[in-house]
């Protein structure tokens, strides 16, 4: 199994348009494409700067062939989408990750 995890960083003033954005539509659009088979999001706790906010997105991914066709044929369209709605107003940092162990 692979992890597709997204960080992003977002400016308080943005968080409620941008939290309705990704949990109405930017998720479930990534989930039809087909490639992934679950999501899930948490948000940070007990940050010490009041100018952002941090969350997380996991996809999850049964073989890592999924995500690279992911990358190649959808992510610039969905990133895209995202990032012309909320331009300057948050950073995103991804890292693709293999499930080792579940305890």
């Amino acid at each position: 199994m692979y992890i597709y995890s997204v960080t992003i960083t977002i400016e308080n003033e943005t968080e409620t348009e941008w939290l309705e954005f990704m949990q109405q539509k930017h998720i479930a659009d990534v989930l039809k494409t087909g490639y992934f088979t679950s999501a899930y999001m948490r948000k940070a706790v007990n940050e010490d700067n009041a100018a952002f906010v941090t969350y997380n997105i996991e996809y999850t991914a049964n073989s890592m062939e999924a995500y690279t066709q992911y990358q190649q044929l959808e992510a610039a369209r969905l990133q895209k989408d995202v990032a012309d709605r909320f331009s300057g107003k948050f950073t995103a940092q991804r890292t693709v990750y293999q499930k080792v162990v579940e305890f």
